[in-house]
């Protein structure tokens, strides 16, 4: 096995950033349900003309929620094969499925088709692809982790702001049915193809000049963990409550800032559009700023940073509900919602290692799953029990105050912990 490793035919520490920018457009492709909003009206008005009988906007919000509860379902059980079969297979399994998704929605007759053909099918496929991008930065960026991870994902973060507006044009011209099948096909064709190059680096390969950094006093060395040793850690239940929090307070704020904007900040309907796009780049850029800030100064002090701006933003929206307040609170809680997932994964790799790291990471990302389903319910039941969704906004920022809390001390480099006998064989088997 070589020692110095070349990447698109280049030294790897050269090389590696093209993964990184592959992995940012697999995520561009993959976070295509985050324009999911701008598919609701036509596909209401649709399924409206086609069964007579109103099918409402609530209605064709459930294939959003039914696809990322698969898509976090999906991705621990995807773990495993990414270690056994590498990440370009699976990238590439779970790029057709995706676009397989999408491909037959178009082909829906009803708005149950869409929770089978687009919830089930593309989550799944979106669920096995997401986490082999993010494994490969992991492993082949053990000295700026944080960055790379977070610049690997911030493709997911500005695909709303790419793929909706391409969305909207194609539905103008075409018709929703038919770009639920142009999109199917692209996204299929572009995924494959970036998947082609994706490998893991070689056993041992440090980039050059590099050592791990000494453990800080008072912790063990850096943990090589497996999943079941990860369980046993109240690192592990620190950062998953943490991630839970974060990714509910963001995902709150994806599926609630049109109407927010145009129910209590008073902002035109057009307007309020063009703001989840704005709004779409904060999500994006908030990868690699609190992925570098993880590198920087620890997760942990990360994630109590974050929870600071959460509560900060969620009391500000809540009690000057104007324009200024929900432009400045909603970029901040969307790129929050980045951050945490730059800051999460990064955790992982950092507390647990990186030998079994896509089932370690895939366990703790169940975590967004949960603040997904929790987060737009709960909003929806503050909406129907108030008139209004600013009783949303205070309820967020007690979360945060819980989560800074629980950062504060669980969210720590575990000790005492002692890798399994099945991770001990792994560490002699060669990564695929």
């Amino acid at each position: 096995m070589p020692d110095t490793p070349k990447v698109f035919g280049m030294p790897a520490e050269t090389g590696r950033w093209g993964l990184v920018a592959l992995g940012l457009v697999i995520n561009l492709c993959l976070g295509s349900i985050y324009s999911w909003s701008v598919f609701v009206a036509p596909l209401a008005a649709h399924f409206t003309a086609a069964l007579g009988r109103e099918v409402t906007a609530g209605e064709v919000l459930l294939p959003f929620s039914v696809f990322l509860a698969f898509f976090a379902i999906a991705m621990p059980l995807a773990g495993k094969y990414i270690e056994r079969y590498g990440p370009r297979r699976v990238t590439i399994a779970g790029g057709l499925l995706t676009g397989l998704g999408w491909l037959l929605a178009s082909t829906a007759t009803s708005v149950e088709a869409l929770y089978v053909v687009y919830g089930v099918i593309g989550g799944i496929g979106v669920g096995i692809a997401y986490g082999a991008p993010v494994a490969v930065a992991a492993r082949w960026f053990p000295d700026r982790r944080g960055l790379a991870v977070g610049l690997t994902l911030l493709g997911f973060g500005i695909s709303a702001f790419v793929t909706a507006n391409a969305a909207g044009a194609l539905i103008a011209a075409y018709g929703v049915m038919a770009t639920f099948g142009i999109f199917g096909v692209a996204l299929a064709a572009v995924l494959v193809l970036a998947a082609l190059p994706l490998r893991f680096p070689p056993q041992g390969w440090r980039p050059a000049g590099w050592s791990p950094p000494a453990p800080e006093v008072g912790t063990a060395p850096l943990c090589e963990c497996d999943r079941r040793t990860m369980l046993r850690t109240g690192a592990f239940y620190g950062l998953f409550a943490c991630y839970f929090i974060g990714c509910l307070a963001g995902l709150t704020a994806i599926s609630i800032a049109k109407p927010v904007g145009t129910e209590v900040a008073g902002v035109d309907a057009g307007l309020a559009t063009l703001l989840v796009g704005f709004f779409a780049v904060f999500n994006g850029l908030g990868r690699p700023a609190f992925g570098g800030l993880a590198d920087r100064i620890s997760p942990q002090k990360t994630a109590m940073l974050a929870f600071g701006l959460i509560a900060a933003a969620s009391v500000l929206i809540w009690l000057v509900p104007g324009v200024p307040a929900y432009v400045v609170s909603f970029a901040v809680l969307w790129g929050c919602l980045g951050g945490w997932l730059a800051i999460a994964p990064a955790a992982t790799a950092s507390y647990f290692g990186t030998c079994d790291y896509p089932r370690c990471y895939g366990v703790v990302f169940l975590a967004y799953g949960a603040g997904a389903i929790a987060g737009p319910q709960v909003a929806g039941f503050v909406r129907t029990a108030t008139g209004t969704y600013l009783g949303v906004f205070p309820l967020v920022a007690a979360l945060a105050v819980v989560g800074f809390i629980v950062a504060w001390l669980l969210m720590r480099p575990p000790t005492g912990v002692q890798a399994s006998a099945e991770e001990e064989g792994r560490r002699l088997t060669p990564s695929p």
